[in-house]
This record gives C-alpha cells, structure tokens and sequence, in this order.
C-alpha cells in the first residue's frame, strides 16, 4: 500500500525563528496526524535545530552528489545525515530552471541517494510551451528515464515522485483534475512498465499551488498519493489543514 504523504517546501522563506514556531504550532494542534506521512523540507541553516525536535520527518531541499569536496557552499549526504536529515529533494524545476541543473546531474545525485540508502522526492514536469505543444507526456518520460528508470527495484523504497507542472508552481494556476489524472496515471503506468508491480507501491505527489479550496478534488485523483506543497505550507496551520482533504 503506497503512502499517502503531505510535505512541506518551504524553499528560501522564514526566519530561524519563524521556522521554531512553526514547528511548535504544529505539534500544538489537535488533529489526527496518524494516517499521512508528514514531511518538511526546510533550509540548510534550520535541518539540524528542526531534525531535533524528532517530531516530524525533515528533509533537505537539495544535495550534492559527492561525498566531499571543493564545492563551496554546496552540502553533502553525509553531512545532511548527520544532522538528522532523512530525505531530500532532487530535480525541482526552480534547481533545473535557475541553477541549471541537468538530467546528468540529477542522476548522479539519483545514484548518491541509492548508495547511502537515503530517501528522495524525486520531482519532474513540464512548461507552458512544451504544455502547449502536446509533449507534456514525452518530455516527463524523458525526465524519468534520464534519471530513476535505472534503478533496481530493491531501490524503489527510497523513491517518491512529484509531478509538478512548472506553469502552475507559485503562479496561482493549478492543473484540473483530468489534467493531473492524465499525467499520474501516465507516470504510473511508465513505473508499471520498467519495475512490474513494484512500481504500483511508489508514491507520486502533485504539487502547484495547492490550497484548501482545491486539494480536496486533487487527492481525490486515483494515482495522487499527496501533494508537495509551497506557499501554503508556510503557515502551519494551513498546511495542516490540507491532510483533511485526504
């Protein structure tokens, strides 16, 4: 049975502050936490103070694929582990679009997470133009192919994928069901195709402005095991007000 998991990607917002309490706001509220996998994906800067409070699963918004090395300002695996990171996110489209990431790249950092046996999100979607152009599907199965079909499936319990369409990231559009049924059901069938039943047990996540008033209809879609969530998982209690649209 496939998780259903709700993260939170704060990617470059609050202060060290801040970050305490919404963490502490978190914990305060009264609801049923029991049945979803919960997940934050703070700053660098906040892993180690968050990762201590050992209340909720922390992970990192990005990593670098080697051990070690001259790479200023970049962070390794074992230096997230060692502060009690327990995943992290590879390929979202701000780290392909602004930073240049390629699929080489992200593969590597694919087979880095797979060696330490650490966790990952693994997030793909396409752009308005390619949208446009009816290639949407295409170019998402070259993004996974590029990168995670090559894994054996005793890898695939670290894997969870994201579908995130770049037009509808922080833009306040969000795909319609039978957009998002298309592509799910379309990543799940690729998943199908490479690893048999092993791949029915991956979690895929949509994420692109999910909000209250939407994300009941969106994980109501048959292959949508959660969502990653940005703005609307800057406040706690927002965020936590999605799990009730499981």
């Amino acid at each position: 049975m496939r998780n259903k998991i709700l993260a939170a990607n704060w990617k470059m917002n609050l202060t060290a502050s801040e970050a305490h309490d919404w963490l502490v706001e978190f914990n305060e509220i009264d609801s049923d936490k029991s049945n979803i996998e919960f997940r934050l994906y703070a700053p660098n800067i906040f892993l180690s103070d968050l990762a201590k409070s050992q209340s909720m699963h922390i992970g990192a918004q990005n990593v670098h694929p080697s051990d070690s090395g001259a790479f200023t300002g970049e962070v390794s695996i074992l230096q997230l582990v060692s502060v009690g990171t327990q995943s992290v996110l590879i390929g979202h489209s701000e780290r392909r679009s602004y930073f240049h990431e390629s699929d080489a790249f992200l593969k590597e950092k694919v087979d880095a997470c797979v060696k330490h046996k650490l966790p990952f999100i693994f997030c793909c979607g396409e752009s308005l133009e390619i949208r446009e152009k009816d290639e949407h599907l295409s170019f998402i199965s070259a993004q996974l192919s590029a990168a995670i079909l090559h894994l054996n499936t005793s890898d695939l319990s670290l894997l969870t994928i994201a579908y995130e369409p770049i037009w509808a990231i922080g833009t306040g559009q969000t795909a319609d069901t039978d957009q998002i049924n298309e592509v799910h059901a379309f990543i799940r069938k690729v998943l199908r195709e490479s690893f048999s039943e092993d791949g029915v047990n991956v979690s895929i996540l949509y994420g692109g402005s999910v909000n209250a008033s939407n994300a009941k209809s969106i994980f109501a879609c048959p292959d949508v095991d959660g969502g990653l969530i940005g703005g609307a998982s800057l406040n706690a209690s927002n965020f936590l007000e999605l799990a009730s649209s499981f």
